[in-house]
């Protein structure tokens, strides 16, 4: 489980092809390696994925993603990327964001990125089967990032960006058109499913 709030942005330096699906050495000098092992999981743009090679000097860790993972989400596929990166939570740590699972329910589109003095008016236009999830002061995960929507309106809706996260997360490399991971909030999925079995 993860938590929504970025440890680090990385850039992927290189991705090889496996049997099935590809690699990527993701690189970041900014992440704390001193407890990463073989296994752990770091969500990579909102996306689990599991360590199978690092070295905390050389400050790189590789994952391997599968063919489905890449058809899900976006971001994962382009060498260069940069990419929000948070380690799985530990039981003992502050959970500032919200309950994220890792697991992307969906891309969107940006629609609009406008400038407010130093902050930014994000408008995304959400998958119409996830619209239903999606509430007004509800919590959502855009690119693994952990955020709070103010405007809810049909299958879009906005959210006030501040310096602090464009500063950073790579939010800030976001524009009109661009296409984003999204999580819903897991308590959503949950009061459905409840509500299901009810009838």
């Amino acid at each position: 489980m993860f938590s929504g709030i970025i440890q680090a942005v990385g850039k992927i330096e290189n991705i090889s092809e496996r049997t099935a699906g590809k690699r990527l050495k993701i690189v970041s000098q900014n992440l704390d390696f001193a407890d990463v092992k073989l296994g752990d999981s770091i969500a990579c743009n909102g996306v689990c994925l599991t360590v199978v090679e690092f070295d905390k000097n050389q400050k790189y860790f590789c994952v391997d993603a599968s063919p489905e993972t890449f058809r899900c989400t976006v971001g994962l596929e382009n060498i260069g990327g940069v990419l929000n990166l948070e380690k799985a939570l530990r039981v003992d740590e502050r959970l500032g964001g919200h309950i994220v699972s890792g697991h992307v329910d969906g891309v969107g589109e940006v629609i609009k990125f406008d400038a407010i003095g130093d902050n930014r008016l994000l408008e995304i236009a959400a998958p119409q089967d996830l619209a239903k999830y999606i509430a007004r002061k509800g919590s959502i995960t855009i690119n693994g990032v952990s955020l709070t929507t103010n405007v809810v309106e049909n299958n879009n809706f906005q959210i006030n960006l501040i310096a602090h996260t464009l500063e950073n997360t790579t939010l800030h490399t976001l524009a009109p058109g661009k296409k984003v991971n999204l999580e819903v909030d897991v308590i959503a999925r949950y009061c459905e499913r409840l509500l299901a079995e009810q009838k």
